[in-house]
C-alpha cells in the first residue's frame, strides 16, 4: 500500500488529470486524430470537418490547449493548432512507467 498517495499525487502525475479528461471525450479524440503527424490545422478548417457548430469546436480545442495535448500559435487573425507530441510522449512515458512496474499477483487457488 503507498497511503502517501492519498493526500497527494506524485509530482509528475499532477498535470494528468487534465490530459485524461480531455481523451474522454469523443469529439475531442477525433479532433486529435485528424492531424497528420507535424501538420498545423486552422480552427476554421477544423469546424468545417465537423458537424458541431464553431463555438462548440472552440471549446474542444480550449480544453485540448489547457491539458495540453495542443499547442496554438495565432497568425494574423487565424489560430492553428498541432498536436503537442512531447507532452503526450511524456504523459505515456510516465504512465507505461507506472503500469510496467507493478506486479499482477494472482490469487492462490
Amino acid at each position: 500500500m503507498n497511503p502517501e498517495f492519498a493526500d497527494h499525487l506524485p509530482e509528475s502525475w499532477e498535470r494528468f488529470s487534465r490530459f485524461f479528461f480531455a481523451l474522454g471525450d469523443t469529439t475531442r479524440q477525433q479532433i486529435l486524430l485528424v492531424f497528420e503527424p507535424g501538420e498545423e490545422i486552422c480552427v476554421n478548417d477544423i469546424a468545417r470537418l465537423f458537424k458541431i457548430s464553431r463555438p462548440a469546436i472552440s471549446h474542444h480545442l480550449k480544453v485540448l490547449r489547457n491539458a495540453e495535448l495542443l499547442v496554438s500559435e495565432k497568425r494574423g487573425k487565424e489560430v492553428y493548432y498541432r498536436v503537442n507530441h512531447v507532452y503526450c510522449t511524456e504523459v505515456m512515458r510516465v504512465v507505461h512507467e507506472f503500469v510496467s512496474t507493478q506486479s499482477v499477483v494472482s490469487p492462490q487457488a
